[in-house]
């Protein structure tokens, strides 16, 4: 697995709770995808990928709910890659929350991405990584 990389933090307001005063589950599964494409992208290029490539969700492999996130946490979403392969990579997104002096590890989840050609109108999947070039002899 990759480094852990920060690929958003947000600070959950009252617009994003549910009828029990906590942050909405689906509000976080939004910041999660998020996270993971910004994660993909930024792990692809590192990698020596194209910026041209869009990522589309393909699966949501698992989301756990640890615990409830509260208005005012801060919480960070951080991604890292469980696997690439040729057209998909798979990120692993951690979520905790800064509650006061506390961090709290709130969820985690495992999403799958495809990478498209953005300039392209027929929307196949592409490599995300370019093969290397081989310098025999």
């Amino acid at each position: 697995m990759s480094e852990p990389y920060l690929a958003i933090q947000v600070q959950m307001m009252p617009r994003d709770t549910n009828p029990y005063g906590t942050i909405f589950g689906g509000v976080l599964l939004s910041y999660i995808d998020t996270a993971g494409v910004i994660g993909a992208r930024h792990e692809v290029l590192k990698a020596g990928g194209s910026d041209r490539i869009v990522y589309v969700t393909v699966a949501i492999n698992r989301v756990e709910f640890k615990q409830p996130v509260h208005v005012g946490d801060v919480v960070r979403f951080m991604s890292r890659v469980v696997k690439i392969g040729r057209t998909s990579i798979t990120m692993q997104i951690d979520v905790t929350a800064e509650r006061g002096r506390e961090h709290l590890f709130v969820t985690e989840a495992e999403l799958v991405y495809v990478g498209l050609d953005a300039t392209s109108t027929d929307r196949k999947p592409v490599s995300l990584i370019p093969k290397a070039v081989s310098h025999d002899g």
